[in-house]
Formats: C-alpha cells, structure tokens, sequence
C-alpha cells in the first residue's frame, strides 16, 4: 500500500509540472496578442478554477470545514495562488517563457532550506547532490537549447525573472506551511476554498481590465488558450498538487519542478518563441 501511495505521489506531482510547464509557453503566446494583460489573465485563471472546483466540490462527498482552518485557508491561498499565480503572470509578461521556467529550478533548493527550519527535515549529502544534478540536469538542457536565440527575451527581463522568483519563493511556502492543513481535506474541499479566497482578493484589482477586453476581436486561439490555461494548466494541477503534497515530504515534491523547464523549453522552441 505505501509504494502504490508513493507512486501516487510522484505521478500526480510529475503531472502537474508537466501541464504547468506547458502553462508558460502558452500564456506568453495568448499575452503576446496585446488583447489580454496579465491582469486579466490572471483573473481568468483564479475564477474560471474556483468555479471548476466548486462544480467538482457537488459531485463529491460534502466535508465540513472548520472557522480556524477556513482561515489558515485564506492565507494558504495568498501563498499558494494570489502571490504565486499573480507574480508568475506578470514576470512572464517582461521575460521569456524559457527563462521563466528556469527560474522554477530554484524552487527545491528554496523548499529545502524553509523545511530545514520550519519542519526540522534533515538536509542531507543525497538530498543536496539530487537537487544539485536535478537542477544541472535541467539547466544544461535548457541553456543548450536557447543558445543563440537573443529573440526570446522580454522586455525588463531582469524584472520579470524576479517576478517568477517571488512566485516560487511564495509557492515554497506554501507547499511546507500548509502540509498539515492540507492533509485534513480533500483537495476539492482545499482548491475551491483557495481559488474562491484568491479570486475575491484579485477581482477589485482587475475588474477594468478584465471589462476593458473586446472579446469579439479576441481570435479563436485566444479562447482555446484560456481554456487550456483555466482547465489544464490551473484546476488539474492544483488538484493533483495536493495528492503529492500529503504523501511526499515537502522537499521532494518541490523536485518535480526541473520537469518545468524542460517542457517549457522544448514547447517554445517548437513554437519559435
């Protein structure tokens, strides 16, 4: 029973890194149409999921949540999608895709340290060599493939990059905060309460944008983009994120991560990016 819960585990967390790691070539080509601002984008995102969630959430068994852990939700949810999805958007608007991805390999090595101190998880010889030569690994791929290609850049990339720092930062903390929390509930339950906590906190913020779009200009492409984004870049990872995060110790399921990079950078080098 523990291996198949293992293997759970990692399956579910290399499956969401892997639709994630499609997510940045795919809004950086539905942002570089300059209909959409990442405002909005962003918004899509957190409302189209909680709506998702909590048409899932009437399919399932009712769980009641309590006053103290409705709250421990709402912050979960400001380091789990307000702060990490709203960074990650904006910073993909001045960055590349690809470089943008790269900076996800930062995630282990931040986890690690949060879960040394939070969680008192030891850091040893063999956790720091896997990060290390997982982070390498993914490196060298992706450098190697964008070699040469001044043209994928953004602009104030610098600015961008650390936008998508903040988000892993902010997502490092939330996957060994809230590992306990997360435990109690099913990841509908978890996900709807979050998504709904973020889409209030985000709505008073880009209502102009979002109301300011044309959608009848807006190309057929563009919708399957958000559905993509809405869909299988937001609800299903975060619904498989929680799977991996009750199993898996914090600091190997932040792994998973160097799977970003390397789909990130072989989507947009197909699609010219």
């Amino acid at each position: 029973m523990k291996k198949l819960d293992s293997a759970k585990g990692h399956a579910s967390m290399f499956t969401a890194n892997f639709l994630w790691g499609c997510l940045s070539p795919v809004s950086k080509a539905l942002l570089a149409i300059g209909l959409v601002l990442p405002v909005a984008l962003t918004t899509f995102r957190m409302v189209g999921a909680a709506i998702v969630f909590w048409i899932a959430s009437f399919f399932m068994k009712k769980e009641h949540v309590n006053h103290r852990d409705l709250g421990l939700l709402f912050f979960a949810s400001l380091l789990g999608v307000t702060f990490n999805q709203g960074s990650f958007i904006f910073g993909l608007a001045y960055t590349s895709p690809i470089d943008a991805s790269i900076v996800t390999t930062t995630a282990p090595i931040i986890t690690m340290i949060i879960s040394a101190i939070y969680l008192k998880e030891p850091v040893t010889g063999k956790k720091v060599l896997g990060i290390f030569m997982g982070a390498l690994g993914a490196l060298i791929l992706v450098i190697s493939s964008n070699m040469g290609d001044v043209s994928a850049a953004g602009k104030n990339k610098i600015w961008g990059d650390l936008l998508c720092l903040f988000a892993q930062i902010c997502f490092s903390c939330y996957i060994v905060f809230f590992k306990d929390l997360v435990g109690r509930y099913s990841p509908v339950t978890i996900m709807k309460w979050m998504f709904t906590y973020a889409s209030i906190c985000f709505i008073p913020f880009s209502f102009s944008d979002v109301s300011a779009i044309n959608y009848e200009v807006l190309p057929k492409e563009a919708y399957y983009e958000i559905a993509y984004i809405v869909l299988l870049g937001t609800f299903v990872p975060y619904f498989l994120i929680p799977v991996g995060q009750k199993i898996l110790r914090p600091t190997v399921a932040s792994m998973y991560n160097y799977v970003q990079p390397i789909v990130a950078a072989l989507l947009a080098i197909m699609w010219g990016m």
